[in-house]
């Protein structure tokens, strides 16, 4: 059998693997079975506990840092956030409509959105000091008084769905959007609005614990980091602390089904990201439904369908983006059934299916590193000579305006052995968390042991997908 093509993300040259794909998806789950015996025979109730470290802020998932507790670094975080913000939006709606020679798209896509992902799940929450909205909340809360503390009690049965709302609508702005820096400018502007408004409405505690998405995606990224960062003194002077980051996500509960939703929708999205690109989806709807099922609504025809197929193909994929979260859930959702059959107990479904859900963080994690790494690695360094130019307009602010223009694009054999690693790793690390977590739920380690089959049943799965859509040839079929 000829070794199968593959892609990298996000160059879209064929590498041919040297083996066959199907060896690397013998081996990825051939290491994943051996990871879980490994720690079926040596784990114990105390493995991975943190000596005397509690879980944040009491098993919640919420900021370390209160509104109005900034100190002068603090507030220097917030002034920068703000100003990047603001240079962002006006360098949008008055630069160059190129997204290379702009500023607003390097600096919001690469280094803002990827590059504080792998920031907080390195060093930890150290958004909650640069984030615009909050500070950019906090400066005005020091002008208007009673502009933090909200007219309305945030409703509870929110919970996290403005959150997750607005990261689907983010995710739609990235893949299906027009893509320039006008769009950008606009949409961060009426982002920054809604998020003033919704300070205003219920406060600003709630409101970046529950629904600005930065501050619940970055949060949740950063409860893998092996720092901590807390506020001491009366200058809340914010010192960082080592911990285990297993610990933390063995020991904190989420409770609620909105926070599962989102956490499946960082999963969902990036797979999303990179079916939609490939040849396979294409073709399911070009090859498949088109001529088998459409045909019969738009005619045989495809010259003359193709202006409605094309709009028709825009919904089909949104409706898919939109869908994947609750898609990921009912599979997640049947497995830990599966789980709880096997074991008994009296937790719910859903309980169980929340009480389990930090395991998936680092497979989210995994997911996300191995298909945009390689944009930090060609257009992160390219926010040097934008800084100097941002509106495009040919200006050399800081002399550095020439700097690092080529740019310098990565083996296609390192980026898939990369990928492969990164998945395999953060799966691990995702059947590692789940059995800590069934030594806590289950009472004994058989009953802990027996548990984690159905959640073994589904890393596999999450391995071999994850694999199977980086292996695949994008572009039009």
């Amino acid at each position: 059998m000829l070794p199968l093509p593959a892609v990298a993300h996000s160059f879209g040259q064929v590498y041919r693997l040297p083996v066959p794909v199907w060896l690397y998806l013998y081996g990825a789950c051939a290491a994943l079975a051996l990871s879980f015996v490994v720690m079926v025979f040596c784990l114990t109730a105390d493995s991975g506990r943190a000596a005397a470290t509690p879980a944040p802020s009491g098993h919640r998932l919420r900021s370390v840092q209160p509104p109005l507790a900034r100190g002068a670094i603090g507030w220097g975080g917030a002034v920068l956030g703000i100003g990047m913000l603001g240079l962002c939006i006006a360098s949008g709606l008055f630069g160059v409509a190129g997204p290379y020679a702009n500023f607003s798209m390097t600096a919001f896509w690469i280094v803002f959105l990827l590059g504080m992902t792998y920031s907080v799940a390195l060093v930890g929450d150290i958004q909650v000091g640069l984030n615009p909205w909050l500070g950019l909340a906090e400066t005005i809360g020091r002008f208007w008084q009673g502009f933090l503390v909200g007219r309305y009690r945030y409703p509870a049965r929110l919970g996290y769905t403005p959150a997750l709302g607005f990261y689907m609508a983010l995710v739609w702005l990235e893949l299906f959007g027009p893509g320039t820096p006008f769009a950008l400018a606009i949409a961060l502007s009426i982002y920054t609005g809604l998020n003033l408004v919704g300070v205003w409405l219920t406060g600003a505690r709630d409101w970046f614990r529950y629904a600005e998405l930065f501050s619940v995606m970055f949060r949740l990224l950063a409860l893998m980091a092996p720092l901590a960062w807390s506020h001491s003194g009366p200058a809340h002077r914010l010192r960082p602390r080592l911990r285990s980051p297993f610990a933390v996500l063995r020991e904190i509960r989420f409770q609620r089904v909105s926070l599962l939703l989102f956490i499946l929708f960082m999963l969902s999205s990036t797979a999303f990201d990179g079916l939609h690109e490939t040849q396979a989806w294409r073709r399911l709807f070009w090859v498949e439904l088109y001529p088998n099922v459409l045909s019969g609504w738009v005619g045989t025809n495809p010259v003359a369908a193709f202006p409605v197929l094309l709009r028709w193909y825009g919904y089909w994929q949104i409706l898919w983006l939109l869908a994947s979260p609750f898609i990921y859930l009912a599979v997640y959702v049947v497995f830990v059934a599966l789980m709880r059959g096997l074991v008994g107990g009296r937790r719910s479904v859903m309980a169980l299916a929340c009480r389990f859900a930090p395991a998936l963080l680092p497979i989210a994690l995994a997911y996300h590193l191995s298909h945009y790494y390689t944009l930090i690695q060609t257009q992160a360094i390219k926010i040097v000579p934008l800084a100097s130019d941002p509106f495009g307009f040919g200006w050399n602010l800081f002399g550095t305006a020439d700097w690092w223009q080529r740019t310098n694009v990565p083996e296609p054999s390192t980026v898939w052995h990369v990928q492969v690693g990164v998945i395999v790793l953060g799966h691990i690390a995702g059947v590692y968390i789940s059995h800590l977590i069934a030594l806590d739920v289950f009472t004994t380690r058989r009953h802990a042991a027996i548990s984690q089959l159905p959640m073994l049943v589904l890393m596999l799965a999450f391995t071999v997908a994850g694999l199977w859509i980086l292996a695949q040839p994008i572009g039009a079929s």
